[in-house]
């Protein structure tokens, strides 16, 4: 397969260990191996004490996919394939997809997401927002992007990079299309959990419907990313019995120091998430001041879910001239818009790091 280049990540790469400031990261800080090692019961320091650093089961260890069943209402610990998010995309889309397939996607969205369906040959509608609506995504925008070869939808709630996320109702209705025309569903849920409000969160898609395809890990909502441990989930078995052997050719199996530490940190989940919450909580409030005080550079409908937001830029710069400018005279790293293929008039400023109030108060010196 021939792939582009993965736009987002290679911008990383040119700043995120370079760079003294990060305005842009999607992930909370990282907790220390340590941390999660001191919320361990006396039988998970067994586990780890124990652990041998042989090859895993390739489908995940069976103790992890259990307490990952937790996160779900429908979902069986055969239901769940561990892997690294990244791979799970790869792994998902190469299964469901032929090159004579037709693909609805949102837009913008993370690249692979929809670059891996291009790359395979289909062709894909973009599902796009309305901005002046809050970000918002009609569902029934996706009906009338139906054709005769249409075989996947992807969703990605809450959504990476407006912090976008719908009603119950309007999910449901999604659910409801893909049942109706006998469509996959395939749904990002690496944000679900850090919801700003929890009374808004939505099940998974793979609770409501066989054929849908759930993605979801450690990385953003428990600030686990460096474990690279993720997980697919579906009720669908003949797929999921093709993921596993398309896994084959990718890692064949997890690491097993990743694993017990992941199911060390998921058995303490409600800790990480609570810490994790408390600081976004803080954070947003602090950026949407900001926000509000230099409106005369950045305007944005606050997000509602999740670490990032989309923010519209209100000077005549293209918003990565913009961001080049900011990392190269204050040390500042801030994605563009281009980075996601959506124009260049935003910016995607994250705010799940604790020293965001210190980036802030740097940024600020550039309009004073």
């Amino acid at each position: 397969m021939k792939i582009a280049p993965f736009k987002l990540e290679r911008y990383f790469a040119k700043y995120e260990f370079s760079a003294k400031y990060l305005l842009s990261s999607s992930d909370c800080d990282g907790f220390r191996m340590n941390d999660i090692l001191s919320m361990a019961n006396i039988e998970e320091l067994k586990l780890w004490q124990n652990l041998q650093l042989g090859y895993t089961e390739s489908q995940g260890l069976p103790m992890l996919r259990e307490e990952i069943t937790t996160l779900y209402s429908n979902i069986s610990s055969d239901e769940v394939m561990v892997l690294t998010p990244e791979e799970g995309i790869f792994v998902a889309l190469n299964c469901i997809l032929s090159k004579d397939d037709h693909v609805i996607c949102m837009a913008p969205s993370y690249q692979s997401l929809h670059q891996i369906v291009s790359s395979i040959g289909c062709d894909i509608t973009f599902w796009l927002p309305d901005e002046e609506k809050g970000w918002y995504f009609d569902p029934n925008d996706i009906e009338k992007a139906i054709k005769s070869n249409t075989k996947l939808i992807i969703v990605n709630f809450p959504h990476n990079p407006t912090g976008y996320l719908p009603l119950l109702p309007d999910f449901q209705r999604i659910i409801d299309i893909a049942k109706k025309h006998n469509l996959i569903l395939f749904s990002d849920e690496m944000y679900r959990y850090l919801e700003h409000d929890s009374s808004l969160r939505l099940p998974s898609a793979s609770d409501l419907y066989v054929n849908a395809v759930s993605l979801s890990g450690l990385s953003k909502t428990f600030g686990l990313a460096g474990l690279r441990i993720g997980w697919l989930t579906t009720q669908n078995h003949g797929l999921l019995k093709e993921m596993a052997t398309f896994k084959d050719y990718t890692t064949i199996c997890n690491s097993a120091p990743s694993e017990v530490l992941g199911l060390i940190g998921l058995r303490h989940k409600d800790l990480l998430i609570e810490a994790n919450l408390k600081k976004i909580k803080r954070n947003l409030n602090l950026l949407n001041e900001f926000i509000e005080q230099y409106n005369h550079v950045l305007s944005w409908y606050k997000p509602s879910a999740g670490t990032v937001g989309l923010a519209k830029l209100n000077v005549d710069i293209p918003s990565y001239d913009f961001c080049e400018k900011i990392a190269k005279e204050s040390g500042i790293m801030i994605v563009p818009s281009e980075m996601f293929d959506f124009g260049n008039k935003h910016i995607r400023l994250g705010f799940g790091r604790e020293n965001l109030p210190e980036v802030l108060d740097k940024f600020a010196q550039n309009f004073i």
